[in-house]
């Protein structure tokens, strides 16, 4: 089968230029369109999604950019992609999933072919290589999740800081003055943009409000339940009564076991809250108070942008923060007086 840099070869012109004219999402002069059709119909390129766009139809295909690697925490990216293949499919959208550990090779391709209407990236790192892929392609393309250099993309997520500044507002309204953090796994704060926002928020605003915060990683969350135990303690002896979880459902039910071997009841002696997480709260042994980050939220409002941005509608550049809700549990009481 023809690839697109053949269809360029034969046209005399750039892959982009070859891309932009099936898409429509550019114009291109009707010489340039016209070697450029005849490239196509000469070598068979893509005769069935070339075919659709060059009659100025579209193929109803979004593309899933979701590298699954050896240490991604396979739930929390199940839930993601559900949720936005169900958005898509609501508005009748398919869904390829490109799931290779390489996710540039993948975008790459499959941006340059024709062959969906846009691309949706999930599992968003600081210096993600897809950011230029997105920028080189005339492919519509929203990042669920916030690069560093993210100026000119269309970036949905939850607004972590605010949620965190929630959290530790509500510990420290209830006179809790010492607070730690238990984060997520060390590779989530190296390829990850979100654990550090939080991390960085909950010490800054603990310090804003007179109190004090500790963070520390929970490892490599199966290997390092010991490490969870460990840091539980450590917060046990230096007096820290109020504890804020960013960290997945396994790391949750072993803070609540240690507790419970300590001695500390929640919410009398330790309050709890659970920020950014992607599991029910409620079902733990003993409910915890949490701001959610709902698959279901971020990745609806990625797919009616990415409706927005192929219908050619105007979509603002920058940050779509989803604003965060509190799910009061009763994990979190006053502080007794001393």
């Amino acid at each position: 089968m023809a690839k697109i840099d053949e269809v360029a070869r034969v046209a005399g012109v750039s892959i982009s230029t070859v891309s932009y004219a099936l898409s429509g999402k550019r114009p291109v002069s009707a010489a340039t369109r016209q070697r450029i059709e005849l490239a196509v119909r000469e070598l068979g390129y893509s005769p069935n999604a070339g075919a659709r766009m060059l009659a100025g139809s579209q193929t109803n295909i979004f593309a899933l950019s979701e590298p699954l690697r050896a240490d991604s925490h396979a739930p929390s990216h199940m839930a993601f992609m559900h949720a936005m293949t169900v958005a898509a499919r609501r508005r009748e959208y398919d869904m390829l999933l490109l799931t290779d550990e390489d996710a540039s090779a993948g975008m790459k391709r499959v941006a340059a072919s024709g062959l969906v209407d846009a691309v949706l990236v999930l599992d968003v790192a600081p210096d993600d290589p897809r950011v230029a892929i997105a920028r080189a392609s005339a492919t519509p393309t929203v990042f669920v999740g916030i690069p560093d250099d993210h100026g000119d993309l269309v970036c949905v997520d939850l607004d972590f800081e605010s949620a965190a500044t929630q959290a530790v507002d509500r510990l420290v309204d209830a006179g809790h003055e010492r607070i730690g953090l238990i984060g997520g796994s060390r590779r989530a704060y190296e390829k990850s943009n979100f654990p550090p926002r939080v991390r960085d928020t909950v010490v800054t605003r603990a310090a804003e409000r007179g109190a004090t915060a500790t963070a520390v990683a929970s490892g490599e969350i199966v290997t390092d339940r010991a490490l969870v135990r460990q840091a539980v303690r450590r917060f046990v002896d230096d007096g820290v009564t109020g504890i804020v979880l960013h960290a997945p459902e396994e790391v949750a039910q072993v803070v609540l076991v240690e507790l419970e071997a300590l001695g500390r009841r929640m919410p009398d002696d330790v309050s709890i809250v659970s920020v950014g997480s992607s599991f029910d709260t409620d079902s733990l042994p003993t409910p915890i108070d949490s701001i959610p980050l709902v698959p279901q939220s971020s990745c609806e409002r990625a797919v009616d942008l990415a409706i927005e941005l192929v219908a050619g509608r105007p979509v603002a550049s920058g940050l779509h923060l989803i604003s965060p809700t509190y799910l009061d549990r009763g994990s979190v009481a006053v502080r007794p007086l001393p």
